[in-house]
């Protein structure tokens, strides 16, 4: 069954009001295809002067692949927090819990004009800083490349450059996102690490967004 096709916002009408989830995008797909899924939308809203990321659930069945359709324009701050109350909602019904069953975010495919999916089961989220003797890689707001100690190299030369020091005990290699940036940001260093880091390590299971 073909669930979505040429679409890159979402318009979903509630009580005769139209919301929109603007997507991110990108020319990469990770992932084409998902079956058996519920969505899940996280809206962008303002309320006065705040931005506030709003939550519809309504629709997510706990046995099923989760899909995450999520506003780009949403600061990582906002996000991340209602991801981890998601994730915990999931992980913790063991009555229902199918452990074939995945977690994705969506993005807009601009060259297929569809779909497309980024895996993130088995992430765990941490709203704090690394603790001491890790290795970061720092994804900073704003920033097309990322710091690895005080050097700012290419997504796609982190493993090099990771490999290229002489280190009396390997650290840990953790991942630290600025919380400022927004979703659209986050999705693409997300993707770019799919396509050219993450496949080459056996598990990197924790973010840490500050």
């Amino acid at each position: 069954m073909k669930y979505f096709t040429l679409i890159i916002a979402f318009l979903l009408f509630s009580c005769g009001k139209k919301e929109d989830v603007l997507l991110p995008k990108s020319n990469i797909t990770i992932v084409k295809d998902v079956q058996d899924l519920s969505p899940i939308y996280i809206f962008f809203k303002v309320e006065g002067k705040d931005t506030i990321a709003d939550v519809n659930r309504k629709s997510s069945i706990i046995s099923t692949n989760w899909i995450l359709n999520i506003d780009k324009r949403l600061p990582l701050k906002l996000v991340i927090p209602e991801v981890m109350k998601l994730q915990e909602k999931k992980r913790a019904d063991s009555a229902h819990k199918n452990e074939n069953a995945e977690n994705y975010y969506s993005y807009a495919d601009s060259i297929g004009k569809n779909l497309a999916f980024l895996p993130f089961t088995k992430v765990f989220y941490k709203m704090e800083k690394p603790t001491a003797g890790s290795f970061v890689v720092y994804f900073k707001k704003g920033k097309q490349q990322v710091f690895m100690g005080n050097k700012e190299i290419k997504i796609a030369e982190i493993l090099k450059y990771f490999y290229s020091i002489k280190f009396e005990k390997v650290p840990n290699l953790v991942f630290l996102f600025d919380k400022e940036m927004s979703y659209e940001d986050y999705i693409q260093y997300k993707i770019l690490l799919q396509k050219d880091v993450t496949h080459n390590l056996d598990v990197l299971p924790v973010e840490f967004i500050f």
